[in-house]
Order: C-alpha cells, then structure tokens, then sequence
C-alpha cells in the first residue's frame, strides 16, 4: 500500500498505455493523420488552427532514432499523450477527494444543542457532516475513475493514430490539475499568486493547440471568483494572470508566420501576414458550420445522447450516482464539474460537422469524475454492508473489464492497413509524372501527403485536391511543390484570387463570377497539361461535379475507367490498364469510411469490367470481374457481367 500512495498515478497511465499499445495503428487511418505525421515531421503548417505547440512537439519526438516506421512513431506519440492525461487526471481525482470539505459550500461548524431529556448536559455536533474517504478508497476511486475515463470509446481513440485531440487531452488534464490547485491553495491575500500563474501558463499552452480550450474558462471562472470574489484585488491578479498568458501564446504562434515565410511543404493558409494568421488560428473557414441551425444541434444532441452508452456502458450507473453524491456532499465541485459538461456540451452540438466525436471529449472528462465519486460512495456502501475491500475492487474490475471490452473492436487499429494499402496502390497505378484530381481527403489525399513527403513514396505524382482549389493558399502551395503546374492558367487565377478576397474577407462577393472562374481553372488544369503529363480524375468528381455540369473536360477529350480514378483520353480507341492484381487489407468491422472507400474500389472495378467487354476484351474483364466476387460478395453485379462469373465457375 505504501508504494501504491506513492505510485498510484503512475501506474494508473501504465495500465493504460499498455492497453493502448495493442491498439495503435501501424499506419495511416481516415480523414487528418497523414497530413498531421507529415506536418510534424516536415515542420509544415496543418490546417486550421494552426496546431504549433502540436507540430513543434511532434517534430522533437520525430527526431528520436526509434525502430519504428515514421508513422508508428507519431501514432505512438498520441499513446503516451493519452497515457499522461489519464495519470494527470488519477492525481486530480484524488485531490479533489483529499480536500472533499474544500468543495462544501457549508464548513462543518459545531452548534449547542440542548437535550430535553432531564440532567443531560449540553452537548456540542455538528450541523453539517464532514464527508470523508478513507485513503485506500481514494486511491482506488481515483485510479478506476482514472480508467474508466481511459477506456471510454472517444478518449481511447484519440490514443490510436496522430491527431491533435491527444495533446489537447493532456494539456486539458494538466489545465484542471493547476486551476484545482490554484483554487485550493493559492493565498487569497496574495495580488499574484503562484498558482494562479502557473494556471494561466497552462491555459496558454492550451490555446495554442486547440481553440476548445475555450469551454474549460466558466468553470474556471467559477472556481476563481468563488474563491476570490470580484474584487479589485482579485481583477489585479487577473490583470497579472493575462499579462503572462498572452506573451506565451503569441510566442509559441509565432511559430506559424516565421515558418510560412520559409515556404514549407505543406504551408496551409500561408498564415505570413496579421490577415492570414488571423483567419488561421481562428478556423474561420470552418465558422460557417458553428451555431448553424437548431434543427442540426438537435441531430448533434441526439447522437451524443445515444453515444453515451457506447463511451461508458453500465459505468453510466456509477456516474449517475457519483453526480447525486457529489451534489450532496461536495456541491461546489458538482457545479464546476457540471459547468464543464454543460459548456462542453452546448457548444459542440452546435458544430454541424460528421466526425464530431472528440469534440464531446471535455465532457466524457467531467463524467469521470462523477464516476470517481460513484466508485467511492460504493466502496463505502460495500463496506457498510460488511463486503470485504478486496471483492468489492474485483466487483469494480468486473465493471471495468466489460466497459473496456465492448469497447475494444470500435478503437482497435492495430490491423489499420486499409488507408495505406488504397493511397499506395492508387499511386502505383498511374505512370510517372501523372496528376490526379481528387477530393477523397479522409481516403487517400491526406494519406498521401505522409507518404510521398516523408516516405519518398512515388513523389512523382502530382495531386490536385479540388475543394482546396478554392483557397487563395493553396496557389502558392502547388507552385512551390510543382513548378509550373500552373503556368498555364495563370491568369485565370489572377482573376479567380482578385474576385476571392471579398470572400475570404467576409465581404460582399460576386458568387456567379467566382464560380465560373473556379470552374475555368478546373478545366484549364486539364488542357494546359495534358500534353506533358497523364491525367486522372476521381470517380466523386465524374459522379458528382461532372454529372451536374460544374466540371468539364476540354473540348475533344473523354473518360476511360482506369483502375482505381478515370483517365483522360483523347481518342476512342482502347486503352490498357493494370489489372487488379493489387491487395487492399480492409478491416474486418466496417465503419462508415471503410464502407464508402469500398464503394469508390468495387465501382471502379465494375466500370473497368465493363470497358472491357465493351472492346471485346472477355479475358481481362473476367479477371475484374472476379476480383470483385472476392473482394467485394455482397456487391451486386450486372447481368451482362455476372455471365462471365458463371463461365469462370463451370
């Protein structure tokens, strides 16, 4: 027990860590980690907010000789932030358990009361109960309160791959840690206190990873002015507390001008200016989706309700009777740990956005804690009713293990190849010095960044994302990577960049022009360089922007089905493509990504097939054919094509 008061944190991340080990992707997953691995390893510029602190971390650790690919070693990264957060978050635990009478809006006070039975003395109790723990019980709570927070599905995900949640989770850990302390022990005589300080040097450092920071300063607000009142010494000490908060976070930010300038790799935003850098760090491309409609937080509110029972399972019942406890018996942490989750929550329902998952996390952070108190108030239960220490803790394990395992499938990427093997075989599948025209960010584009930046892997291939076609930044970001991709469109962009601003400045704009222009560009990308380089379009464009007539090909110029994206052609006459001889390690659970990206793989196959037999080529469509029987059975294939599985099969 002796080394376990002392350890107690430590092992807590331990624990932790060692679960997350065996369920760290090995590669690249969907949507952001290839740009963030390559971002942190090339010093680059990641997309809004900027992530400085994230990126400049990232790059020290990339530098560390370890046996690992390049993309392990930042996913590993997230692992041991998480680890970290969930040993920081055991020591806030159980502080707030060690100082529970802290947290009662009413001290323990004696008072006289007088007895009615006759020759009785006064006697001396209390009107209001201290409430305390036992260390063991502390220590426990804390340390099952500690992993239950890790184990929930959205905190345990954020360990797998490179994200800039993970960060975000230890430095909002630390930021409650500091602001507990400052709130229990900072001496309220003092104008600038040490504890007060260091707070407002965590929160910084908070800041300048992720803006959600933001929600944690009511409960802060809470905690301060509950204990120093509003007073003009307590706006002095803020005065004080703002004078070293903003100095670290504008050094820190820095980092992205003074990096921008040296016309990085990646360089989004190109923040080189007080505009730019403002528009930045303040994701304003993204606000459009902020406080959009009641209808969209609704949908929101509705999935975090039903989310909840996939994050704790029946650990729910000991945070429903953590948060009575702590309202009876510690009413001052009750509203700061509510006041967190009704920020937390409020504001991320009204972000209309699909992967909305780890915005929530503050708020699976605040029901930890209502689960550390339920896991306290039931080892005392259990006591009460003469149930040894011992079986109670393994009836918590139980709890434990059970919330870890439903849980487990949904985190697990320790078999995640599929993005790797799609961005890989796609890049393979065109000649050198091809361009491919895209939108597929969550599926092959960001993957692609990590692998041809870092890896070297067909770094011949140029990539052309279309939706980034519309930022005035990415212009520069092309031409620093591609020299003279765009000479030949040049003065389409000119026009396209001029008419832009108003845009991007939130002023009137002439939406009609900006279209077109955009859409000239497009189509000038193709005829300007089709001569010197193949050309190669996704099929989302051809299903999407092509069929509703926003993209199109130059005059003389058609579609062949390739492999996995359309060739431009100009001609009818056949053209050869690979076969289908490549392997993509799909997952064996399906998730809304993976089942998507089969549905771009298997279509593509299915529309190469029937090129071929179109030009009498029966052979080669059957091997298409049969790829997809094997790699895709629950797709349904055309009669004129499911003839060639039966000829295959006799």
């Amino acid at each position: 027990m002796k080394y376990l008061q002392k350890y107690y944190c430590i092992l807590t991340g331990v624990i932790a860590f060692i679960i997350y080990l065996n369920t760290i992707a090995p590669s690249v997953i969907e949507i952001d980690p290839g740009e963030l691995a390559a971002v942190q390893i090339t010093l680059g510029i990641a997309h809004p907010t900027g992530y400085p602190l994230f990126t400049l971390l990232g790059y020290l650790f990339s530098l560390l000789p370890l046996p690992f690919a390049k993309i392990f070693q930042m996913n590993l990264l997230a692992a041991i932030y998480c680890s970290i957060s969930i040993a920081i978050f055991t020591c806030s635990a159980k502080l707030v358990l060690d100082n529970i009478s802290h947290f009662q809006f009413f001290k323990a006070r004696k008072e006289k009361t007088r007895k009615k039975s006759k020759g009785k003395k006064e006697i001396e109790k209390p009107n209001v109960a201290v409430f305390q723990f036992s260390e063991p019980v502390k220590i426990i709570s804390s340390i099952i309160g500690g992993l239950f927070l890790a184990f929930s599905k959205t905190f345990w995900f954020q360990s797998t791959s490179v994200e800039v949640y993970s960060l975000h989770l230890l430095l909002i850990s630390i930021i409650i840690l500091t602001l507990l302390k400052a709130f229990l022990f900072a001496k309220q005589e003092k104008v600038i206190d040490k504890f007060w300080m260091i707070f407002a040097a965590a929160l910084a450092f908070g800041f300048t990873n992720h803006m959600t920071t933001l929600w944690i300063i009511p409960a802060a607000a809470f905690l301060y002015f509950l204990q120093n009142k509003l007073t003009a010494r307590s706006l002095k000490q803020i005065g004080f507390m703002l004078l070293l908060f903003f100095p670290v976070l504008i050094l820190i930010y820095l980092y992205l001008p003074i990096r921008a300038s040296q016309n990085p790799l990646l360089n989004w935003g190109n923040p080189i200016d007080w505009e730019r850098i403002i528009r930045h760090i303040s994701g304003r491309q993204y606000q459009v989706w902020l406080f959009s409609s009641t209808e969209a937080a609704s949908k929101q509110f509705k999935y975090f309700i039903n989310n909840l029972t996939n994050e704790y399972s029946i650990t729910l019942l000991i945070i429903l009777s953590g948060l009575i406890i702590s309202f009876i018996k510690a009413r001052k942490f009750f509203v700061f740990n509510i006041v967190i989750f009704l920020t937390t929550v409020l504001f991320s329902i009204n972000y209309d956005i699909n992967d909305i998952d780890s915005y929530f996390l503050l708020s699976y952070i605040s029901l930890a804690f209502f689960a550390v108190f339920g896991t306290a108030y039931f080892l005392l239960f259990a006591a009460d009713k003469k149930i040894n220490l011992p079986i109670s803790v393994i009836v918590l394990v139980l709890i434990l293990s059970f919330q870890t395992y439903s849980n487990f499938d949904s985190v697990d990427q320790s078999d995640s190849y599929t993005y790797e093997d799609y961005t890989k075989n796609l890049l393979k599948s065109v000649p050198n010095n091809s361009i491919i025209f895209s939108y597929q960010w969550d599926y092959f584009i960001s993957a692609s960044y990590y692998f041809q930046i870092v890896e070297k892997f067909r770094d011949d291939v140029i990539v052309i994302d279309k939706e980034l076609l519309r930022r005035s930044w990415y212009y520069k970001q092309l031409n620093t990577n591609y020299p003279g991709l765009l000479s030949g469109v040049n003065k389409d962009i000119e026009q396209f960049l001029d008419a832009l601003k108003p845009f991007e400045r939130e002023q009137n704009f002439n939406a009609n022009l900006l279209e077109s222009l955009f859409r000239k560009i497009m189509t000038g990308l193709v005829s300007t360089n089709i001569k010197k380089h193949d050309y190669f379009i996704a099929s989302e464009l051809v299903d999407g922007e092509m069929k509703r007539g926003e993209f199109q090909l130059p005059d003389g110029y058609t579609l062949v089905p390739h492999l996995f994206l359309f060739k431009v052609v100009d001609s009818n006459e056949y053209v050869e493509a690979p076969l289908p001889d490549y392997k993509i390690r799909f997952k064996n659970a399906d998730d809304k990504y993976q089942t998507a990206l089969k549905g771009f793989v298997s279509s593509m196959l299915m529309r190469r097939a029937l090129y071929e037999l179109q030009h009498q080529k029966t052979d080669r469509a059957e091997i298409y054919v049969k790829k997809i029987k094997d790699d895709f059975p629950d797709i349904i294939i055309p009669p004129q094509l499911s003839v060639l599985i039966e000829k295959s099969e006799k």
